[in-house]
C-alpha cells in the first residue's frame, strides 16, 4: 500500500526521511548491535543521542543559555498541573487567557492549586478569534500569565505576543512549535507535546528561564519538578528514549531544510494554497477569523453535516485521511504540520475542487 496524506491533528505524520532513518537504525543503531528502543539511557551511545537533540533544538530556536531545555513525559496535558506546581509559588495567583479547549483545560487544572483567573476568552464566538489583552487586564501580583499559542481544534493562532511586563508569560505551543521563528526571550516558559511537529507521542519539550526554577511547591511530585529534571539532564528516571531519538532526527531534518525560518516560508506557502481556495469556494468555508488563522490547522465546513460526512468519507477513500473536524467545530480540519509536503496540500485542493464541481 502506498503512503496516504495524513492530515491528523496528532499524532501527525513524520518526515519520510526520518522514518527511513528509523527503519535503517531499527535493529542496529550505528554498529551498537541494538535498537535505540533497547538501549540503557545511561550508556555513552544514548547520552550522545539526547545531547545532540538538546543542542540541535537550542540552535533551531536560538534559545539563550539562561533558558533550560527539558524532555519530559506525559504529554502537554501533564504540564497543566506542572506549571502551577512550579510557578504559582509567590502570591498563589495566575491569570489565564482561554482561546480554545486546551487553554480551558489548563485553566481548570490550575484552579486546583491557587487563585486562578480567566482574564479573557473567545468562547462567546466558539473560539473563532484570539482575545486581546493589555497589561491592565493582568493582576500585578499574578505569578504568571498562561496562553495556548495555536489552537488545534479551532484553527486559530495568536497574532501578537501578550505584553505581560515583568510577569512571566507561559505558552503552550504544542501545535506550532518549530513551525515559525519565535523570540524565546518574550516568554518565561514554553512547553509543547511532540506529536504534532517534533516526533511521536509520549514526549513533551519544556523551555524554561532558569530564574523560574527551584520554587516548586513542597508537594510537587518529583517527576514534575522542573529543577529536578534540569539537574538530572531530563534523566531522573528512564526518559522516553525512542521518542527523543526520533525528535532529534526531526530537529536535524528541519535544520537541513534551512532551519525554522525556511520551515516558516514553506508553511506559509502551504497554508496560502489551501486558504486561497477556501476563500473563493462556494461550497467550503473556513471557520476562523482571517487575521488569526492558523498555518498548522485549517478548519472548514460546508454548512451541511451530511455533506461534511460524505466529503470526509470520500477523502479517506482517496488517500486523504484523518480530515474530519473536531466535534466542537464539525466539518473538516486539515492539519498541515511541518512534515506535510506542499504536494499533499496541492493534491487536497485538487480533490476539493473536484468534489465541489460534482456537488454544484
Amino acid at each position: 500500500m502506498s503512503r496516504v496524506y495524513n492530515f491528523s491533528a496528532g499524532p501527525s505524520m513524520l518526515p519520510l526521511d526520518v522514518l527511513n532513518t528509523c527503519a535503517a537504525d531499527m535493529t542496529d543503531y550505528k554498529g551498537s548491535g541494538m535498537s535505540v528502543m533497547e538501549m540503557s539511557h545511561r550508556t555513552k551511545v544514548y547520552e550522545a543521542i539526547i545531547n545532540e537533540a538538546f543542542d540541535t533544538f537550542r540552535r533551531l530556536l536560538s534559545i539563550p543559555e539562561n533558558y533550560k531545555i527539558i524532555f519530559m513525559q506525559g504529554g502537554a496535558t501533564t504540564q497543566f498541573a506542572a506549571v502551577p506546581l512550579n510557578l504559582m509559588n509567590k502570591n498563589g495567583k495566575a491569570d489565564y487567557i482561554v482561546s480554545g479547549q486546551f487553554s480551558g483545560k489548563a485553566y481548570k487544572e490550575a484552579q486546583k492549586y491557587g487563585d486562578v483567573r480567566e482574564i479573557a476568552s473567545s468562547k462567546d464566538k466558539n473560539f473563532t478569534y484570539i482575545p486581546k489583552i493589555t497589561r491592565e487586564d493582568i493582576r500585578p501580583d499574578a505569578d504568571y500569565v498562561h496562553v495556548c499559542f495555536n489552537n488545534t481544534i479551532y484553527g486559530t493562532h495568536y497574532d501578537y505576543i501578550p505584553d505581560t511586563g515583568d510577569i512571566p508569560l507561559v505558552a503552550d505551543m504544542s501545535s506550532c512549535i518549530l513551525s515559525e521563528p519565535i523570540d524565546v526571550t518574550k516568554f518565561g516558559m514554553i512547553y509543547a507535546g511532540a506529536q504534532k511537529n517534533m516526533g511521536p507521542s509520549g514526549l513533551t519539550v519544556v523551555i524554561i528561564r532558569e530564574d523560574l526554577l527551584g520554587n516548586a511547591r513542597p508537594d510537587t511530585p518529583v517527576m514534575l519538578d522542573y529543577k529536578t529534571m534540569v539537574e538530572n539532564d531530563s534523566m531522573y528516571n528512564t526518559p522516553p528514549c525512542y521518542a527523543i531519538y526520533v525528535a532529534g532526527l526531526v530537529f536535524k531534518w528541519v535544520e537541513a531544510l534551512g532551519g525554522v525560518e525556511a520551515m516558516h516560508e514553506i508553511n506559509k506557502k502551504k497554508a496560502a494554497i489551501l486558504y486561497d481556495y477556501l476563500d473563493c469556494s462556494k461550497l467550503f468555508k473556513p471557520t476562523a477569523e482571517k487575521e488569526v488563522r492558523s498555518l498548522m490547522n485549517v478548519c472548514f465546513v460546508t454548512g451541511d453535516a451530511d455533506l461534511d460526512a460524505d466529503f470526509c468519507k470520500k477523502a479517506t477513500e482517496n488517500g486523504f485521511v484523518n480530515i474530519k473536524g473536531h466535534r466542537s467545530v464539525g466539518g473538516m480540519r486539515a492539519s498541515i504540520y511541518n512534515a506535510m509536503p506542499v504536494e499533499g496540500v496541492e493534491a487536497l485542493v485538487e480533490f476539493l475542487k473536484k468534489y465541489e464541481e460534482e456537488h454544484k
